[in-house]
Formats: C-alpha cells, structure tokens, sequence
C-alpha cells in the first residue's frame, strides 16, 4: 500500500492544486455563490461517503416537517433522468436516485427534487413551493455555487476528515481546510460508549473557529425488520439469512448484527449499485430458502426486483451522545428553518 500511495501521491498533488484554486475563486469572488432567498440548510462531507449524510437529512425531515413545507433538494446520483426533476407518484429509485426515492417513501409530506446543478434546482423550488418552507441541500458540500443558511459537515468518530489525506491517495474530495466554510461539524458513528476524554482529545486535534459548533452522534438501528407487507421483530430470528449492502460503509451493520449473534452471510456491493438480473440470480442462490435483509436506501433499488415477502429493511437513525447537546442542535436548526 505504501508503494501505492507513493506512485498515486504526484495525482493528489494536482488534484488537490486544482481544488485549491477553485476554492480560492469563490472565496475572493471571482466564481460567485448564489445566496438562496429561502431559508436552507445544507449537509455534505469532505470525503468520498460513509458517513452518514442520509441519516442525517431524515433526521433534519423529521424534525422539521411538522412545523412547515420541506423540500429535499439532491443531485439524484446514478438516475436514469437528467436536469430538473420534481418527485412524483411515478418516480423511482432509477429515475431520481435511491436517496431521493427513500425520503420521498418515508415522508410523503414533503416535496423532493432532483438536479445536477443545485442552483437550476433552487430557482424550481422557487416556483412552486411555499413560502414558508425550508430546503435542505443534500451533498452540497462542494456545490459552492450556492450557499445554504447553514451548512453541516459530516464526517465519522474513527475516520474523520483530518486524518485523511486527499483522492486518489485517500478519501477526501477536497482539502481539510474545507471544514472551515462548515457552520457545524456532526460526528457520526460514534461508539455508544464515548467518553469525555475521548471527545476531548477529538476536539484538540479537530481545532475549531470561534464560530463553529461541534455534537456527536451515534447510529441506532431498528428492532423490527421491516418491508412493505410487515415487520419481523430482530431478536427473534433465528434462521440464517442473507444480508445484501450497495453502501459505503457497511461495516457498522454488520457489526451490529454480529453483536446481536444471528446467523447470516454477508454479499456487499459497491455504494449506489444497480441490481442486475445476474444479481438478483446470484442473492437468490446463496439466500436459499432464508429471508434478504438489507439497508433502507438498498431496500429501494431492490424491492421491485424481488418477492416482497422475502425481503426486509433495517431502519436506521441518528442519535445524539448527550441529550442537551441534542436540544442546542434542534434549536439551532429551527431556528433557521424559520428566518424569513
């Protein structure tokens, strides 16, 4: 690996020159971010995934959508449409993305819209949506070109940004010092057991500008086994079954049920893929006669391809390592939810 990095090393180099200087562009002007007139909220990471973002955005849906309109705004990453594209009873995960599909499954109270071009996507959610409602960027990060009310920076407990180094020779899509444009920096994936000595040392080594906030939060997964016929409570099944991930980090998953000691084999794919016929033969084949258990953003891609009876979804949700910490982020997101 160390020969590896060392040849990928010069291409890092360049990439990151060339990150550099695009973001010197925007931070003297010369590339210009649009504001957006409603309020917005975005949440993005300095890495190529795992980290959370998804949960994080449900979370932000579910806190707010009972106060006002939300609408999720996404690029819709590996849809088959292009442009502009408004969430409908018609959409699936092919035509707007597995994300998207999944917010609009879980909360068909909001609006979901889909656009390569976040600022295309801004000025249709301008249009038709009212005037009260909130917009949450999803993957924005490096959007600079707009510029939400608040951004959020994501990034995990046990391989958090300032620790990596830059693609191809690691995992970040732009330089750390891109952590300075976030408002607040949510540590994902944080084991439940967290210390303040831990989070101490986290935070020396994170150094934090005045204005920055910083929370840490964990991930809880569901006790029920969900698809869209019912629900299978976990901790009674007892035949093995077969786990099939398309994410980036399965690890906490397969972790989690190991702990719970049920028996399964694990298939992982990579992070967004499409399930083939070839696939689809293949799960069925190790699968046998045992149930599929899967992600809810991979439950999106793979329920219209399988018996619904033989496929369940794991919930997951976000969790705060201390409760006040939890209000003071609520409050803080509510509270520019509603600024006119």
């Amino acid at each position: 690996m160390k020969i590896i990095n060392v040849m990928l090393y010069p291409f890092g180099l360049i990439y990151g020159l060339i990150l550099k200087i695009r973001n010197r562009l925007f931070d003297i002007g010369i590339l210009k971010e649009a504001p957006i007139s409603m309020p917005s909220i975005g949440v993005g990471n300095l890495s190529s995934g795992g980290t959370g973002k998804s949960v994080v955005v449900d979370y932000l849906i579910t806190l707010l959508k009972h106060q006002q309109p939300v609408v999720v705004l996404s690029r819709g990453y590996k849809r088959t449409t292009q442009g502009v594209v408004i969430a409908s009873a018609q959409s699936t995960a092919k035509t707007i993305g597995d994300e998207p599909f999944q917010f609009m499954n879980k909360h068909p109270e909001i609006s979901v819209v889909v656009a390569e071009k976040r600022i295309l996507g801004i000025h249709k959610i301008e249009e038709f949506s009212e005037p009260n409602a909130v917009i949450l960027l999803d993957d924005v990060m490096q959007h600079r070109y707009v510029k939400p009310s608040l951004m959020i920076l994501t990034t995990t407990f046990n391989a958090p940004f300032f620790l990596d180094r830059i693609l191809p020779v690691g995992n970040l899509r732009e330089s750390r010092q891109g952590a300075k444009r976030a408002d607040i920096i949510l540590v994902t994936k944080c084991p439940k057991n967290l210390n303040q000595q831990q989070i101490k040392q986290f935070c020396e080594t994170l150094i934090l500008k005045k204005d920055q906030q910083l929370f840490f939060t964990t991930i809880q997964y569901g006790k029920y086994l969900l698809n869209q016929e019912g629900n299978q409570r976990l901790d009674e099944i007892s035949q093995p079954f077969l786990l099939v991930t398309g994410i980036a980090d399965p690890k906490p998953l397969v972790a989690f049920l190991k702990e719970k000691k049920l028996l399964f084999k694990h298939l992982n794919f990579p992070d967004h893929h499409n399930f083939s016929s070839s696939d689809i033969e293949r799960i069925q084949k190790i699968r046998k006669n045992g149930i599929v258990v899967t992600t809810e953003k991979d439950f999106t891609r793979l329920s219209p391809l399988m018996n619904s009876l033989d496929l369940y979804y794991l919930p997951i949700t976000m969790e705060f390592i201390n409760s006040e910490e939890q209000i003071l982020f609520d409050q803080t997101i509510q509270k520019v939810a509603t600024q006119s």
